[in-house]
C-alpha cells in the first residue's frame, strides 16, 4: 500500500541538512531547521517515505481533483494509492521509547502510602516492598499471561504515538525466569505496527535466596551465556547504583556482555552520584539513563564518549521526589540527552506525550527539544537508530509519523489535550485514527 498525505501542516521533520547522530544545544529547537512549513505532501509505502513535495504537484500526479476542502483529515482516495487530506494538521515523527520495562506482573499500588509517610525507595525494598515484590509475582506467571499483559501495553503504548520500544528483562532474576521475559519481550510486538527491541536486565537486583556474590557469579556463569546461546537480546543493562550493584560488578557484567556481543545500557546514579555515567563514558556504552546525580564532568565525560543521557522525569514525579535532570545545563553545554518513559510497576504509563509534558512543564524546556529527545534522540541511543532516519521524517527514513490534532507543532504533548494525535502511521500501516 502507498500512501499521498496532503495538504500537510507544518512538519516537524527533525533531520537538518548535514547533521548526524542526536542534536544538541540550541539546535534541539531551533524551528528554522528542524520545521518544514505547512504546504507539503508525503508519499510513502509500506516501509519508507519515498517523497516529501509541494502538496500542489504530488496532487496533480496522483489525486488529479482539484479543490481540498476537508476541515478534519479525511481520505479522499482508496486504491494503489490511498490519499488523505491532512486539513492543515501538523505531523511529527513516530516516538521512540528508549527504556522501559515492559514484561512483569503484580500490583504494588500499595507503596505510594508509603511513600507519602516518608519511607525512601530503598527503604520500601528492605520492607519487602520494590523490585523483589514484582518479581515474586512475576516468576509464578506463565509465559501467556505475561505475554497477554505485555501486548495490552504494546498497545497502550502506539495510542500515546510510540512506533519504537525498547523492553527490559529484570523482573525474574534467575536464568530461566530472565529468559521467558526476554521471550515475552520479543514476542509482544508481533501482529502489530510498532516495532521493539530487547534488553537483558538480569542485574536489576539480587533475588532473595542468594548473596550479592553469588547472584553476580550467577550473572556471569549462567544467565549470560543463556541469553548469548537463545540470541533473544540486544543490549545488556545493569542497575548501577548504591544498594544495588557496585561500580567493579557493573563493570564486569558489562565487559562480559559487551566480549559476547551484546551492547551496553545502564541504570545510574539515579538516586545518588555513584560514579555510574563516568563508567557508562569508559565502557562506552549506548545510554547513562536516569543520571539524575551524575556530576558535571562525568556529563562531559559522556558526551565526547558517544554516551547519551537518558532522562526519565516520570520517575521523580512519582516518587514525589523535587530533583529533575539538568536539562537545561544540557542544552547550555551542549550535551546529548534523550527521555523515555521507564514504564514499570511503580511508574505505569508509556505515554511519551506525557512523560514530555512533565520535563517540559518541570524544568521550562522547550516543547521542540523535548520532541527531539523523545525521537531523533532516543533512536540515537539504540543500534536500530544510529545509523538510520528512525526518529525523523524523511526521504528514505521509515514510514512512521504523527498526525496531530492542532496545526501547531507545541501541541504534540498534550497541552491542550490528553491525546494529542489525529492518528499514527506506524512502519507504513495505520496505527489508530479518529477521523
Amino acid at each position: 500500500m502507498r500512501r499521498l498525505l496532503l495538504n500537510v501542516g507544518p512538519i516537524a521533520h527533525l533531520s537538518p541538512n548535514g547533521v548526524q547522530g542526536p542534536l544538541v544545544g540550541n539546535t534541539m529547537y531551533d524551528e528554522e531547521l528542524l520545521i518544514h512549513p505547512a504546504g507539503l505532501a508525503i508519499l510513502s509505502n509500506d516501509k519508507e517515505i519515498e517523497k516529501i513535495g509541494f502538496s500542489e504537484e504530488l496532487q496533480l500526479e496522483y489525486f488529479h481533483q482539484m479543490k481540498l476542502d476537508s476541515s478534519v483529515p479525511s481520505l479522499v482516495q482508496t486504491g494503489d494509492v490511498e490519499v488523505w487530506d491532512l486539513a492543515g494538521k501538523a505531523v511529527i515523527p513516530g516516538l521512540v521509547d528508549g527504556h522501559s520495562h515492559l514484561v512483569w506482573t503484580g500490583d504494588r499500588s500499595g507503596e505510594v502510602a508509603l511513600r507519602e509517610q516518608g519511607y525512601t525507595y530503598q527503604q520500601i525494598s528492605e520492607m519487602g516492598g520494590g523490585i523483589n515484590k514484582t518479581v515474586g509475582e512475576t516468576r509464578i506467571a506463565p509465559l501467556q499471561e505475561l505475554l497477554l499483559s505485555a501486548r495490552e501495553r504494546v498497545t497502550n503504548a502506539e495510542n500515546f504515538g510510540t512506533t519504537f520500544l525498547e523492553t527490559k528483562s529484570g523482573y525474574g532474576l534467575t536464568t530461566q525466569d530472565e529468559l521467558k521475559l526476554l521471550i515475552a519481550s520479543n514476542q509482544a510486538g508481533h501482529d502489530f505496527q510498532i516495532e521493539t527491541t530487547s534488553t537483558w536486565l538480569g542485574a536489576h537486583s539480587v533475588p532473595k535466596e542468594l548473596t550479592q556474590s553469588q547472584y553476580v557469579e550467577e550473572i556471569l556463569s549462567e544467565q549470560l551465556p543463556a541469553v548469548i546461546e537463545q540470541g533473544i537480546a540486544t543490549y545488556a543493562d545493569v542497575f548501577c547504583e548504591n544498594g544495588w550493584f557496585t561500580i567493579e560488578e557493573t563493570e564486569d557484567i558489562c565487559k562480559e556482555a559487551k566480549s559476547q556481543g551484546l551492547e551496553i545500557r545502564l541504570h545510574v546514579d539515579e538516586f545518588s552520584d555513584c560514579g555510574g555515567a563516568q563508567l557508562a563514558a569508559e565502557l562506552g556504552a549506548l545510554t547513562a539513563d536516569h543520571a539524575g546525580w551524575s556530576t558535571d564532568d562525568a556529563r562531559d565525560a559522556c558526551h565526547k564518549a558517544g554516551v547519551i543521557q537518558g532522562f526519565l522525569p516520570a520517575t521523580p514525579h512519582v516518587l514525589g521526589l523535587d530533583h529533575w535532570p539538568p536539562f537545561q545545563q544540557c542544552l547550555d553545554n551542549g550535551w546529548a540527552w534523550s527521555l523515555a518513559t521507564d514504564f514499570n510497576p511503580n511508574c505505569p504509563s508509556l505515554s511519551l506525550p506525557f512523560i514530555s509534558k512533565i520535563a517540559i512543564e518541570q524544568s521550562g524546556i522547550p516543547p521542540l527539544a523535548a520532541l527531539v529527545a523523545a525521537s531523533r534522540n532516543s533512536a540515537c541511543s539504540l543500534l536500530e537508530g544510529r545509523n538510520s532516519k528512525l526518529g525523523t521524517i524523511s526521504e528514505g527514513g521509515p514510514a512512521s509519523l504523527n498526525i496531530l490534532q492542532d496545526d501547531n507543532i507545541e501541541g504534540w504533548y498534550g497541552s491542550n489535550s490528553d491525546q494529542p494525535f489525529f492518528g499514527t502511521l506506524s512502519n507504513g500501516g495505520w496505527v489508530n485514527h479518529k477521523y
